[in-house]
């Protein structure tokens, strides 16, 4: 326990940090709003120095000032003069309660499939609060339009990566995290996110494909529902033996010593590579010179993991190998396919480590979680310290108060829940998702929230 509450601080002085190093344009003077009754209104010290500048920028351009002077009086007539998120007059004030009960569902839902975490963050910032639609009111391109969406999409980041932080050591505490391959997906996870936008220049975006995406995540579910079946678990032998042994610990009580042992393996190449990607990802958003730099250290990071060699590992009694190279480049495929379509891809960590890595769920989300950790933490820093993203630290720090709680519930509920159950909950979140991705593809907006 004690060393939960050292992890659990350790995302807390990430907090600090990254509140101390964006306190500089926070306690900036206001910025001096342009002559007019009605402009000066529109900015009140109490807000952020950078959401000054972005409305006092919004009105000062012909194409966006019309559209903030609407915005702000529609939030204005709707709900009172208060300041609301971020200090903006008008804007939706999410209340702390519901923000807290919210995050344990989500802390909740995240740490026992290890995914859709991001998804459920969103449904709560940008529908139940409100706040998408809020944004969207600015009219795209609107220095404030995009402002609130990099804070709300920064606060989505940090509701996850607190949850799996806590669920990687709560996993990794019970024996049911594989830290090689949970490391080895983060290589590719961590490298493609900013090397494959960066190689391709942007010249490669395929948006208008992610009608497909959606269908195409239809498809993954029914595959994953055919795995269900005798037919499809025929070829899960391992994966269903472990679940079984496991399962049957856990009614009698008996799991100690029995989790994730790794026979083979080099760990310590596996800190390298990991410790090389971080770096790039870093480099490239926070410092953006020399580019050879970062370039050299994704490279060295994922050339590694050939050297690693086969991993091996038993659950359980029932032994499961794998090569190190290849969940690497599942990440990397992984992210590609995020950044060219623009959507977030972490929960495809979940039909990989199931489908290809074949392992039984109850090992799934611990995994994930630790892939999803790292690049959580190389975003958050590159968004706060090198983009100097604001948030509501009120906001968020009650919701990270209800992701604590959820996150510690899920690792400890999940092992009651039949490994068939815990498969249903992703399918069931993957049609969801499938959904949400369809419908806004063909349709223009989606019929389910975010909307």
């Amino acid at each position: 326990m004690r060393k939960l509450w050292l992890a659990t601080l350790s995302i807390m002085i990430l907090g600090l940090m990254t509140a101390v190093a964006t306190t500089g344009s926070l306690a900036q003077k206001p910025a001096v709003a342009p002559a007019g009754q009605e402009q000066a209104s529109m900015v009140s010290k109490d807000m952020p120095a950078k959401l000054q500048k972005a409305i006092n920028k919004s009105l000062a351009d012909p194409k966006h000032a019309e559209g903030t002077k609407k915005a702000m009086a529609k939030g204005v007539a709707k709900r009172g003069g208060d300041p609301g998120f971020l200090g903006i007059p008008g804007a939706p004030a999410a209340h702390y309660v519901w923000g807290l009960l919210w995050a344990i569902w989500v802390g909740w839902i995240f740490s026992t499939v290890g995914a859709f975490g991001g998804i459920m963050a969103g449904v709560g910032h940008i529908t139940i609060f409100g706040l998408g639609d809020y944004a969207s009111s600015y009219g795209k391109g609107n220095p404030v339009n995009k402002l609130l969406t990099d804070s709300i999409r920064v606060s989505n980041q940090w509701l996850v990566g607190l949850s799996a932080l806590i669920s990687s050591f709560n996993y990794y505490k019970m024996g049911r995290l594989v830290l090689p391959l949970g490391a080895c997906l983060a290589v590719g996870g961590v490298a493609g996110s900013w090397l494959i936008p960066e190689l391709t220049a942007g010249k490669v975006s395929l948006k208008a494909y992610i009608g497909y995406f959606g269908l195409l995540v239809f498809l993954l579910s029914v595959f994953l529902i055919y795995e269900l079946t005798p037919r499809g678990q025929a070829s899960k032998k391992e994966a269903k033996a472990a679940a079984a042994a496991f399962e049957k610990s856990t009614k009698e009580g008996d799991t100690k010593d029995k989790g994730v042992k790794v026979i083979r393996g080099s760990q310590g190449l596996m800190w390298l590579a990991l410790a090389c990607v971080v770096a790039s990802g870093l480099w490239f958003n926070l410092y953006g010179k020399a580019m050879v730099v970062a370039y050299l250290l994704a490279l060295a990071g994922m050339v590694l993991t050939f050297f690693m060699g086969t991993i091996r590992f038993t659950f359980f009694g029932v032994e499961f190998k794998f090569r190190a190279f290849i969940p690497m480049l599942g990440g990397l495929v992984i992210a590609a396919i995020a950044s060219f379509l623009g959507v977030g891809g972490g929960f495809l960590f979940v039909p990989f480590l199931t489908s290809v890595a074949g392992l039984p769920m109850f090992l799934v989300a611990g995994t994930s979680a630790l892939a999803v950790l790292v690049g959580m933490i190389v975003s958050i820093f590159s968004y706060m310290v090198g983009k100097g993203v604001v948030v509501s630290w009120g906001l968020i720090g009650a919701e990270l108060i209800g992701i604590f709680i959820g996150s510690m519930i899920g690792p400890r509920t999940s092992k009651y829940i039949p490994e068939r159950w815990l498969k249903i909950i992703f399918i069931i979140l993957a049609f969801y998702v499938g959904l949400r991705y369809t419908t806004k593809g063909f349709l223009g907006y989606s019929i389910v929230p975010p909307f």
